[in-house]
């Protein structure tokens, strides 16, 4: 299941227990549209071991600027509270999968 990621929850998610994955997009951002039904997949799949995250670049604009996310889609990936791994632009579900595997090692 994805979470939405706000200005306000962004720290608690971040520093939780699971690790953490954010995907930055936009309503009018035709890559993110292409990605969102695999990162909602992967949701699924890693349901109660990794934490994911949508966060729409304008609700959320905060966390975005304290990223730097100029383009999206961009996905990062936070372990222990820190960012381990970003992926920017769309990509196969594989490749996706490979960086979750890695997350949880």
């Amino acid at each position: 299941m994805e979470v939405k990621v706000t200005n306000e929850n962004f720290e608690e998610l971040k520093n939780g227990n699971l690790p953490f994955v954010v995907d930055f997009w936009a309503t009018w951002c035709g890559p993110c549209r292409m990605i969102a039904p695999i990162v909602e997949e992967l949701a699924k799949e890693y349901d109660g071991k990794i934490v994911v995250g949508k966060c729409d670049v304008e609700e959320a604009d905060d966390v975005a600027m304290e990223f730097g996310i100029r383009n999206i889609p961009t996905i990062l990936f936070f372990k222990d509270g820190k960012v381990v791994d970003k992926h920017v632009g769309a990509v196969a579900k594989a490749k996706l999968q490979e960086k979750f595997e890695a997350l949880l090692k």
